[in-house]
C-alpha cells in the first residue's frame, strides 16, 4: 500500500542530498513524498523530488546568551506548531529527519502527535540537535557505528548507511583512473556547496612549492568561493597550473571519479560520496566544531586506510606540497587507498533506509530493547 512520507531536513547539501535520495527511492516504490524545510533550502524545492515542500520556522541553538537562547526557543516553538499543524494535515504515516535544527520542529510534532518516526544521523557521532530528538523517535538510523551513543538509544539503531544522489550512485565503483608516468595527475579540491576560503588561500602556496616537474602533470579542479576565483586564477595562471575553477560543480560525482586523489572538508556526505565512489582523500576537517562530526568521520575513513586526515593548523603550504610529492609519485598507494575507500562505501544505503522506513510506517520495527 503507498504511504505517505513527510521527510524533514535542515537547508544544506548535507542534510538535503540524503533526504532527496530517499525520496527519489520512496516514489520509485509508488509512496508519496513532502519536505518540511527551512527557508534556506526553498531555492532547492523545485528540483527536490517531493509532492510539495512546506517551510517550517525553525534557529540554530548559538552560545549560551539568554537573549538569543530566548529567540531561538520562540523559533522553534513556532515551528512546531506549524509542524504540527502540517502533520495534521497531511497525517504522514511516518516522519524521517535528516538532522540539523529545521528538523527538530516536524519531528517533535511528530512525537506529540503519536507519528512514527525516523531520525537519520549521518555522522559518527551525534549532533546536538539530534540528541534532544533521539529518545523520542521510533528508529535511528546510522550511517556507521556512533561514538559514545547511550546505551539505551542503541537497540533503536539500524546502521543503513548514508543516502547518496543518483548521480553518485550512477558512478559507483567506477574504476580508478589510470596513473602512468605519462598521464597528467587528476587532482579534484572542494570545500561544501560554496567552496572554502582556506582552500583557496593554501592550495596556491602549496603547488608553488611543488616540483616543477610534478606541477606540469596536474589537471586541478578546484572550488572556489566566487570572491576569490580572479585571484587563485591568476596564482595558477602565474605558475602555469592547469586548473579549472568554478563556485559550484553541477557534476560533482563525475569529477571525483575523474580524479586519482580528492582534497576536501569531511562532512558526512562528502565522505559517503568518497567511499561509494571510491577515491582516495585528504581530508581536512572543519575545524571548532562543537561536536567534531567531521573529525570523527576522517578518522573511521583513515581507520580503513581509504583517506590520510590532517587538521586544518597542521596543513602548512609545505605541509601539503610534501602530501602531495609523496601521494603523487606513489600510484600504487593511491590505488589501495581507493579500494579501501570503495570497500567501506555503503552504495545501497538508500535502499536500506527506505525498507527501514516502510517497516516503521507499516508498524513492522521492533527495537531491540537495551541495546541487547
Amino acid at each position: 500500500m503507498p504511504k505517505t512520507i513527510l521527510l524533514t531536513a535542515g537547508g544544506t547539501g548535507g542534510h538535503l542530498f540524503p533526504a532527496q535520495a530517499l525520496a527519489s527511492e520512496l516514489q520509485r516504490r509508488g509512496h508519496v513524498v513532502e519536505l518540511a524545510t527551512d527557508e534556506r533550502a526553498d531555492k532547492y524545492g523545485s528540483a527536490f523530488p517531493a509532492r510539495r515542500t512546506h517551510i517550517i520556522a525553525s534557529e540554530t541553538l548559538r552560545g549560551k546568551n539568554p537573549v538569543a537562547l530566548a529567540k531561538t526557543a520562540l523559533s522553534l516553538l513556532r515551528g512546531t506548531l506549524q509542524a504540527r499543524g502540517l502533520v495534521k494535515q497531511l497525517v504522514p504515516d511516518v516522519v524521517v529527519g535528516f538532522g540539523g535544527y529545521p528538523t527538530f520542529p516536524p519531528l517533535f510534532a511528530a512525537r506529540l502527535t503519536g507519528t512514527p518516526s525516523i531520525l537519520h544521523e549521518a555522522n559518527g557521532v551525534m549532533g546536538r540537535a539530534n540528541k534532544m530528538l533521539a529518545k523520542g523517535v521510533t528508529a535511528i538510523a546510522t550511517s556507521v557505528p556512533l561514538k559514545g551513543l547511550e546505551k539505551a538509544l542503541a537497540g533503536k539503531c539500524v546502521e543503513t548507511g548514508n543516502p547518496v544522489r543518483d548521480a553518485v550512485a550512477e558512478v559507483s565503483g567506477a574504476p580508478y583512473p589510470d596513473l602512468s608516468e605519462e598521464s597528467r595527475f587528476g587532482l579534484l579540491v572542494f570545500g561544501g556547496s560554496q567552496g572554502a576560503r582556506f582552500f583557496s588561500d593554501v592550495m596556491p602556496e602549496a603547488l608553488a612549492l611543488l616540483p616543477e616537474a610534478l606541477r606540469s602533470k596536474l589537471r586541478l579542479v578546484q572550488q572556489c568561493r566566487p570572491e576569490d576565483l580572479a585571484r587563485v586564477g591568476q596564482a595558477y595562471a602565474d605558475l602555469k597550473v592547469d586548473a579549472e575553477l568554478h563556485s559550484f560543480f553541477t557534476d560533482m560525482p563525475r569529477r571525483i571519479a575523474d580524479s586519482h586523489l580528492v582534497i576536501c572538508r569531511s562532512g558526512a556526505s562528502s565522505v559517503s560520496e568518497l567511499t561509494v565512489i571510491g577515491r582516495p582523500s585528504i581530508l581536512v576537517p572543519l575545524p571548532h566544531a562543537l561536536d567534531q562530526d567531521q573529525m570523527v568521520n576522517a578518522e573511521g575513513l583513515a581507520a580503513v586506510g581509504g583517506a590520510w586526515p590532517i587538521r586544518q593548523q597542521d596543513l602548512s603550504p609545505q605541509r601539503l606540497a610534501d602530501e602531495l610529492a609523496r601521494l603523487m609519485t606513489a600510484p600504487e598507494t593511491l590505488k589501495q587507498a581507493a579500494a579501501a575507500a570503495l570497500g567501506a562505501g555503503k552504495p545501497d544505503a538508500v535502499a536500506r533506509l527506505a525498507d527501514l522506513v516502510e517497516q516503521v510506517a507499516a508498524g513492522t520495527f521492533v527495537a531491540k530493547g537495551d541495546g541487547a
